[in-house]
């Protein structure tokens, strides 16, 4: 046997390559890039989380393994839904291997779903989220306007859509103004024309109503209507928004957005504006209706005055009035007799006046002053001349006195204050009048307020058994018994059903 140099021998032994990790997991990146450029794998989504810088990252995963993905954010502009944990899908792209970590991983360029289309979930999706935000809730929903002066109009100029349109508003309100704003329905850009042209409709506000419209087509025709921002703006739109989008059978994300929907185009110019004989039997109906509102408040309004007139307050005043009437005729017969009295006394006294003067004659007087005179001619002389200018000016200041005396003047004096007298008792009679008719007011008032029956105004109600009497327990009453309950306007007659107690 040869003897072999041992150093010669280690020579022959192969070299051990060492490899730094950067290098290995670099040559393993280059292994699955080239082996797995392009590569399909169907499995569930979990651990899903969407970056702020908008990629997306989950696992994919089957019963028994699982691998990471990541979905780049210009991959996701041809993707219309979002995937979510617990989603069956499948992706398209490429493995390589994520050197920070050592880990391989799909880098995904396109995504579906298994068992439902992209487009009809990226439509389930987009629908729970704007309803869980509030956007097709019934409340925020406005009222078309009854008699729109002009409707504007979001669709294609050339599609059948507008032609059935114009069509019908033609035949039911030809003068009605219509202002057309032409889009794309469907298409690249289709959704943001759509929106330019609600947001120009808000803009100018001149419309009263707006019509988004197209024909049928398929999910992928119809897609435009089921953008985010389409939705969004028809939500935010302050003019009301009518769709009328497809056939009877299509739904967009834009009709549940919309304040009312229409099965079709035509039916939406149908509804949005009446025509001349629904007007006609709209306006008599209400005619109708307030003709018999203004019977049964006439009605209402006799029964009140009728029980008015019957009311003990009003029964007391006319007795009252009575017995004023009574009194101002006794007064005004005592006044009369008094005046009677009072003139009879002043008749009276000038007949004792006039037979004073009667009897007062100076013949006699004059006779002796003449036999005076003749025997003594010139002393009597003088002294008859002095008595007769004496009693003369005695004669003449009684004349005077009696002149004074003016009785007409006192009827007239009397008279006036009868006519004062009676004008300040009709005053005193007037205040007390306006002073028992303020009590009569506020009465009536503080009755009305006080009235049981003002109660049912706010929607309470007062029973009655057969016997008329009111139920305060339910002890007066059996299941099976009729009742009677009185409503602010009008009754109703009941059955009772079932009698329950409660604790006091």
């Amino acid at each position: 046997m040869t003897q072999i140099n041992q150093a010669s021998l280690f020579d022959l032994m192969p070299q051990k390559r060492v490899w730094r990790v950067s290098e290995l997991t670099r040559q393993i990146s280059d292994l699955l890039e080239g082996n797995f450029p392009d590569l399909w794998v169907e499995g569930e989504v979990s651990n899903y989380r969407a970056a702020q810088s908008g990629h997306l990252y989950f696992t994919l995963k089957d019963a028994s393994a699982q691998i990471r993905c990541v979905c780049f954010r210009d991959q996701l502009r041809g993707i219309k839904f979002r995937p979510e944990d617990g989603l069956h899908v499948t992706v398209r792209g490429g493995l390589s291997i994520y050197e920070l970590r050592g880990e391989y991983q799909i880098y995904v360029t396109h995504i579906e779903p298994v068992g439902l289309g992209a487009l009809q979930l990226a439509f389930e999706q987009l629908k729970r989220k704007l309803e869980a935000e509030g956007l097709f809730e019934p409340a925020r929903k406005r009222p078309l306007p009854v008699l729109p002066r002009c409707i504007g109009v979001v669709t294609s100029p050339s599609g059948a859509a507008i032609r059935d349109i114009l069509r019908v508003l033609k035949r039911r309100f030809a003068n009605l103004r219509v202002q057309i704003y032409p889009v794309k329905v469907q298409g690249e850009g289709a959704a943001i024309e759509i929106v330019q042209a609600l947001r120009y409709f808000n803009r100018v506000n001149f419309a009263d109503v707006l019509i988004v419209a197209r024909g049928g087509g398929s999910l992928e025709d119809l897609w435009a209507f089921n953008e985010e921002t389409v939705a969004r703006a028809i939500a935010g739109s302050a003019i009301p928004v009518m769709t009328g989008i497809g056939h009877e059978t299509d739904f967009t994300i834009a009709d549940f957005a919309a304040d009312l929907r229409a099965p079709t185009p035509s039916a939406a110019a149908e509804i949005v504006v009446r025509s001349r004989q629904e007007f006609e039997r709209h306006i008599a109906e209400h005619e109708r209706r307030v003709v018999e509102r203004m019977r049964f408040l006439f009605s209402e309004l006799r029964h009140r005055v009728r029980d008015l007139e019957t009311h003990r307050g009003f029964r007391q005043l006319e007795a009252l009035l009575r017995r004023r009437r009574q009194q101002v005729d006794e007064l005004s017969g005592s006044i009369g007799a008094v005046l009677q009295r009072k003139l009879t006394s002043a008749r009276q006294r000038l007949t004792t006046a006039g037979v004073a003067m009667a009897s007062f004659d100076l013949r006699g007087r004059a006779s002796v002053l003449r036999r005076r005179l003749e025997g003594s001619d010139h002393a009597l002389r003088a002294g008859l001349e002095r008595l007769v200018r004496h009693k003369h000016r005695d004669f003449e200041s009684l004349r005077l006195r009696l002149a004074r005396v003016d009785f007409a003047a006192r009827v007239g004096r009397l008279e006036r204050h009868w006519a004062k007298s009676s004008s300040d008792l009709a005053a005193r009679m007037d205040r007390l009048l306006v002073a028992k008719k303020r009590r009569l007011e506020a009465a009536t008032i503080q009755l009305h307020e006080r009235s049981p029956y003002r109660l049912l105004e706010r929607g309470y109600a007062i029973a009655y058994d057969p016997s008329g009497k009111v139920l305060r327990s339910p002890d007066q009453v059996a299941a099976g018994d009729d009742i009677t309950l009185r409503l602010a306007h009008g009754q109703v007659d009941a059955t009772v059903r079932r009698v329950r107690k409660t604790d006091s």
